[in-house]
């Protein structure tokens, strides 16, 4: 933290371990296990209520799009361990939703397209 202002408190800053503290509510991990990684996709599906907190507001907004953790992360200017406890409080509350992108072993077989897109040609 900087030293105090000129009027004897200190600054707040950004990304000081107070705010992070005060943000998650003094938690360091999500409050259940909300399979969650830098990758995961995060989508909104319901309405900011009354009473939420910025951050939570803030991506709820953000994600009406599918956003990956990491972009969340970045956007907010927060650490992706504090944007996990976040977008976790937000899927114990329904409010997003979210998903492992799609990898590229569960894509479809190319050739297999192929012989799909040849043989509808045939017909």
């Amino acid at each position: 933290m900087r030293p105090p202002a000129g009027d004897g408190r200190p600054d707040w800053e950004e990304g000081a371990p107070e705010r992070l503290y005060v943000v998650t509510a003094g938690r360091d991990r999500p409050s259940r296990r909300v399979p969650l990684d830098l990758v995961t996709l995060v989508v909104s599906r319901g309405a900011p209520e009354p009473g939420m907190n910025p951050e939570h507001l803030a991506i709820l907004r953000m994600c009406a799009g599918p956003l990956s953790v990491a972009e969340i992360s970045a956007y907010l200017s927060l650490p992706c361990s504090t944007v996990t406890v976040l977008v976790a409080d937000l899927v114990d509350g329904g409010h997003v939703e979210v998903r492992a992108p799609v990898s590229a072993t569960a894509r479809p077989d190319v050739t297999l397209l192929e012989a799909v897109m040849d043989g509808l040609a045939r017909i």
